[in-house]
C-alpha cells in the first residue's frame, strides 16, 4: 500500500472521528436545552444569546481570515436572512417549546428527518430525479413517526402525541434551509461569512421578538441549571457549528451531512445519562426505521448548512 493511500485512509478516519465528536457535542446541546426550557428560560431568548455567542466565535474567526462580516447587497441580505430565519430562529423556537412537553431523546430522532424532507422538496424544485430506493427510504420515515404517535405505550404519555407536529417543525425548516441554499446559493459568501453575518441578522430579530413576547432572558441571573445548561448548549452549538463548516471545506456536504447520524445517536444516549429518559420498543423501533429511511434517501447537496440535528 503506497504512504499516499495510508496518508489519505489516515486524513478519512480522522475526519470520521471529528464528524463522531461533533456528533456528541450537537447531541448534547437537546438535553442541555430541555434543561433550560423546562427550567423557566424563554425559548426566543435562549435563541438570542445562542446567537450572541455564534457571532462572537465565527466574527473572531472571520476577522482573524479577513472575511467580511455583514452580507453587501440585496441577494447577499436576502439569503443571510433566510439562514437565519429557517436555520435557527424558528426552527430552535419550535424545538424548545417542544422540549418543554416531548422527551428530548424523541426531539432527537425527530431531527433526524431533516434529509428525509428535504429530498421531497428537491424533487418539487427539480435538484433531485425521482427514486423508487429514496421513495422506500420515505416510507421508512413516515412509518417511524406513525410509530412514535400511533400506538398508546410508545411515548411516556399518550398526550404527549399532539406535540410531536411541533416537534416536526425544526427538520421541515432545516430541510427548507437547506434547499434554499442549495437551489440559490450563497450569493458570493462563504460558509463562514454566511453563518456569522446571518447569526448578526438573527440576534437582531431575536433581542426584540423576545422582549415583546415576554421570553428575554436576563444575563444577571440569578443562575441555575437552567442558565449554565444555556450557556453550555449555545458554546457547543457554536464551536460545533464552526467544525461542521470546517468538515464542508475538508470533505464536501454529502460527508459532512453525515452527522445527523451521530447526532441522533448521541442525543437519545445523552437523554439516558443526564435526563435518565427511558423508552418503550416503539421509540427503538421508531428511531430504526427512521435512520434506515435516512441511509435510503441520503442527500447529494452542493451547499448544506443545517444538519440534521443542528440545534
Amino acid at each position: 500500500m503506497s504512504a499516499s493511500v495510508m496518508s489519505e485512509g489516515r486524513e478519512r478516519a480522522g475526519l470520521a472521528l471529528a464528524l463522531a465528536v461533533m456528533g456528541a457535542g450537537w447531541g448534547l446541546t437537546q438535553p442541555l436545552g430541555k434543561i433550560a426550557v423546562t427550567g423557566g428560560l424563554g425559548p426566543l431568548g435562549m435563541v438570542f444569546w445562542q446567537l450572541i455567542l455564534s457571532i462572537l466565535i465565527l466574527g473572531a474567526i472571520c476577522l482573524a481570515t479577513g472575511r467580511r462580516l455583514w452580507p453587501r447587497g440585496g441577494a447577499q441580505v436576502a439569503i443571510c436572512l433566510a439562514v437565519a430565519l429557517l436555520g435557527t430562529i424558528l426552527p430552535n423556537t419550535a424545538s424548545y417549546h417542544a422540549a418543554a412537553h416531548l422527551p428530548s431523546g424523541v426531539l432527537s430522532v425527530l431531527v433526524s428527518l431533516v434529509p428525509l424532507m428535504a429530498f421531497p422538496m428537491a424533487l418539487m424544485l427539480g435538484a433531485e430525479r425521482f427514486s423508487f430506493t429514496r421513495l422506500a427510504g420515505l416510507g421508512l420515515g413516515l412509518s417511524g413517526v406513525l410509530l412514535l404517535v400511533v400506538p398508546e405505550a410508545s411515548l411516556p404519555d399518550p398526550a404527549m402525541a399532539v406535540w410531536v407536529p411541533l416537534g416536526l417543525v425544526a427538520p421541515f425548516l432545516y430541510a427548507c434551509e437547506g434547499n434554499v441554499v442549495a437551489r440559490w446559493g450563497t450569493a458570493g459568501l462563504d460558509p463562514l461569512e454566511l453563518l456569522c453575518a446571518a447569526s448578526i441578522l438573527g440576534a437582531g430579530l431575536a433581542l426584540p421578538l423576545s422582549l415583546m413576547t415576554g421570553e428575554w432572558v436576563d444575563p444577571r441571573g440569578p443562575w441555575g441549571a437552567p442558565e449554565w445548561a444555556l450557556i453550555g448548549s449555545s458554546l457547543i452549538h457554536a464551536v460545533v457549528y464552526t467544525g461542521y463548516v470546517w468538515i464542508i471545506g475538508r470533505a464536501g456536504p454529502v460527508f459532512a451531512v453525515q452527522v445527523g447520524y451521530f447526532v441522533t445517536g448521541f442525543g437519545v444516549i445523552w437523554a439516558m445519562l443526564i435526563l435518565n429518559e427511558t423508552y418503550s420498543p416503539w421509540i427503538w423501533t421508531a428511531m430504526a426505521l427512521i435512520v434506515a429511511g435516512m441511509l435510503l434517501v441520503q442527500p447529494r447537496p452542493k451547499g448544506v448548512l443545517a444538519p440534521s440535528g443542528a440545534v
